[in-house]
């Protein structure tokens, strides 16, 4: 199952009030999936939005990078409420003047009014819309906060919101999301991640639908006579890393350089002169990496987990010896003491001399 059907799948199947992240490499695509994923969500929709005119299918907005080194949570509410077609956004109150009774309360208000009138205005907005999902795009500066502490309360903010509305809140990012990675237990058990990863020229699938994906590319432009592209397919792996996104912005500007230049087809003379420099992709290829690793679970992993669990790793098909070792470690008593065991209980335990 690829990213896109595993999205499509946890936002109609979780719980509506779950975390989806969906982190990969930067220019692999996840952009293109955010959009395709709206697209799907809407057309599934249309009956509904036929006769419920009120509702709005998905809210989709992009968190945008802080200034000052902090998310800035007010803007994001703002930006929310814009794209739901909120009336009156500038002129949200708080509550406490919302009762007062005041004759004009919007007197009140200035530039450096806090967010919860803004916080109350998109959770009020989500019930009312009933949205199947909000997609936040390049969520990777959520985690722009000065503190570990900070970064908890980041994912807590939108665990709440997704928690009081009822609704699946998605977070597209890099592979900087995986610091949001297991922050505590309830987030891990709510959160449902989606690895959008990059093509892998190791592996014999990853190759072929490499190819076919630079072969439809070539399709796909504007000339008589597609070019052969999938010919040339390891130069433009090696000069993307394996990311569609990347390769298509690329084969964008060699398009462009060769319809100024009137020609009725696309080269490598063409491609050359956009190309990411080696350094680049060795600094990209190092973030990727170091991603995945963070992803990847070994069976060191899996033993330390059992072995925390007071299962034994014989099941493993030879597990680790540091975790063997462990558990014979942790099963030593000192002299005199009793040994852990389960006592029968009942008659039978009577019986054999047992304690009364």
């Amino acid at each position: 199952m690829d990213a896109k059907d595993k999205l499509i799948t946890a936002i109609h199947q979780s719980p509506r009030n779950s975390l989806v992240m969906v982190f990969g490499p930067t220019g692999v695509g996840k952009t293109t999936l955010l959009t395709k994923v709206e697209q799907i969500l809407t057309t599934s929709l249309l009956p509904t939005l036929e006769t419920d005119r009120g509702r709005i299918p998905v809210v989709s907005l992009e968190a945008v990078a802080p200034e000052s080194g902090n998310f800035n949570w007010r803007d994001q509410f703002k930006r929310i409420l814009l794209n739901v077609e909120e009336p009156l956004v500038r002129r949200k109150l708080p509550q406490p003047l919302l009762r007062s009774g005041d004759d004009d309360p919007y007197t009140h208000l200035n530039s450096k009014a806090p967010s919860a009138e803004y916080r109350y205005a998109v959770e009020q907005a989500l019930r009312h819309r009933r949205p199947l999902a909000v997609l936040i795009d390049e969520a990777q500066h959520l985690v722009k906060m000065s503190s570990g502490r900070k970064l908890l309360d980041q994912l807590d903010v939108i665990k709440s919101i997704a928690n009081l509305t009822g609704t699946v809140h998605v977070l597209f990012g890099t592979y900087d999301l995986l610091a949001f990675h297991s922050l505590n237990g309830q987030l891990s058990r709510r959160t449902v991640e989606v690895h959008f990863r990059r093509y892998r020229a190791n592996q014999e699938e990853d190759r072929r639908s490499f190819v076919n994906t630079v072969h439809t590319f070539a399709q796909r432009l504007p000339f008589p006579e597609p070019p052969d592209l999938a010919a040339e397919w390891e130069y433009l792996y090696e000069r993307s890393i394996g990311c569609v996104g990347v390769l298509k912005d690329w084969l964008v500007r060699g398009l462009a350089h060769a319809l100024q230049r009137g020609k009725t087809s696309v080269s490598s003379s063409d491609l050359e002169p956009y190309a990411l420099s080696l350094s680049q992709c060795e600094r990209m290829l190092s973030e990727v990496i170091e991603g995945e690793l963070r992803l990847r679970e070994t069976a060191d992993d899996r033993c330390r987990l059992r072995t925390r669990l007071g299962l034994t790793s014989s099941s493993l098909g030879g597990g680790s010896p540091s975790g063997d070792n462990h558990m014979k470690r942790s099963d030593r008593v000192r002299p005199g003491q009793r040994r852990p065991v389960r006592d029968r209980v009942g008659r039978s335990s009577l019986l054999h001399g047992g304690d009364p």
